[in-house]
């Protein structure tokens, strides 16, 4: 039994993997079943408690380190080969391999990357004669120039505007980092209040020193009543820069085909890596993603194994490309790039190849593998918000999310 969260034009596809899968074999058959929605968490210690759980999940948030603190999860020791193990770290990009790992072994595998990446309307830019940002003071030009600080009433369009859950983004631009894997003591573990990360937050700050906290916090609110809100680079020219993920390449091409339909000129889009500043990292930034787990009670985890590898393309690479390629997604290694349907897709759309850049970046951070990495995630967003929109103090606010993950952490850690 396999549980997923995939719904709308993405169940399709996993229904399709599901069916190669059980037609590639005639040992396993897997039976896939959507599971959307915020329960899913819940479901599973449920189901784990009471015996009876999936045999295998795919899942998007940090709870890796945290399930595997609790004993929840099998390791992949307990599955893969010692083989297969040695030839799976070489075989992952660095950002796959971080996802799935907690205290020096695997417990997920990684099926799909998510890569963040700057959206840029390049037709507006060039009607205010400007470029695609390539340094993070052109980036500061383009807000300026399209929606100048000084300028009176409601403003209905930014050149760019940060957004508090991209600090974890921003603070590994800046050369900054979450987490010291070598400390021995948890003071030292969480870093989210380093000197680089602080200084990625007084950047994002500036932003509410010059247009306003309220006016930030009301331009954002805004958003809610907007058709396509979620992505108003194209929409309505709301941004002229904004950060994404790779899955908004298909709004990028339905508005292509629909303005294409009716004759009619559409915007031009380009995509950027996260300009740096002095000291900053080149193709740093922040990386989540889709993954495998299994549970330590689940009935079939050599199957659960085999549908593992299946999916990701471990050893499967041909039929991997062509899952990645209709989902949208990135593939966990380079081999699945490598791919003819996968490169197929990127001739299709080019801008798939900045995402797929980033990937191979070791400089792509997750969410640390750490058991209050959920907590921490939120925390460091809760920051961001507070200084973006409520014009709070960026050293202060960073440091009491680092103090409030710090006494939580201790806490896990005495259990």
């Amino acid at each position: 039994m396999f549980w997923h969260f995939w719904g709308g034009a993405d169940r399709p596809v996993v229904e399709r993997i599901v069916e190669g899968f059980n037609a590639s074999q005639d040992r396993y058959r897997v039976r896939a079943i959507a599971m959307p929605g915020a329960n899913l968490d819940l479901k599973f210690f449920l189901s784990v408690a009471g015996g009876s759980p999936p045999d295998v999940m795919n899942q998007d948030d940090p709870v890796v380190a945290d399930w595997a603190h609790r004993g929840l999860l099998a390791s992949l020791e307990e599955m893969a080969s010692a083989e297969e193990l040695e030839r799976l770290e070489g075989w992952l990009f660095p950002a796959a391999r971080r996802l799935g790992s907690f205290d020096g072994r695997l417990y997920a595998l990684c099926n799909g990357l998510d890569i963040r990446a700057l959206y840029c309307n390049q037709t507006l830019l060039a009607e205010h004669g400007l470029s695609p940002p390539r340094t993070l003071e052109e980036l500061d030009r383009i807000a300026e120039t399209i929606a100048p600080h000084h300028a009176e009433g409601d403003r209905t369009r930014m050149g760019y505007l940060p957004d508090p859950r991209r600090l974890w983004a921003w603070g590994a631009a800046f050369g900054g980092s979450f987490y010291d894997s070598d400390a021995e003591d948890v003071e030292a573990m969480i870093t989210a209040d380093s000197p680089r990360v602080l200084d990625a937050l007084r950047w994002m700050g500036g932003y509410a020193d010059r247009y306003g906290p309220s006016a930030l916090a009301r331009f954002r609110s805004g958003e809610q009543a907007l058709t396509g809100a979620s992505f108003t680079l194209l929409n309505n020219r709301r941004y002229a820069v904004q950060m994404d993920g790779q899955w908004r390449l298909r709004d990028v091409a339905a508005v292509r085909a629909r303005a294409a339909e009716r004759g009619e000129a559409c915007d031009e889009i380009t995509v950027v890596p996260l300009p740096r500043p002095a000291g900053g990292v080149a193709n740093a930034g922040w990386v989540n993603g889709n993954f495998f787990v299994v549970p330590h009670n689940a009935r079939s985890k050599d199957g659960a194994w085999a549908f593992m590898k299946y999916w990701a393309g471990f050893g499967n690479e041909a039929a991997a490309g062509e899952a990645c390629a209709a989902g949208g997604w990135i593939p966990a290694s380079e081999r699945v790039v490598a791919s003819e349907a996968y490169q197929a897709a990127i001739e299709r759309e080019p801008l798939l190849r900045v995402f797929v850049d980033l990937a191979a970046s070791e400089y792509q951070q997750p969410v640390p593998p750490l058991p209050v990495a959920s907590h921490y995630y939120q925390e460091v967003i809760g920051a961001a918000q507070d200084v973006l929109y409520r014009g709070a103090d960026p050293d202060e606010s960073l440091r009491g999310a680092a103090e409030r993950v710090r006494r939580r952490l201790r806490g896990v850690m005495q259990r």
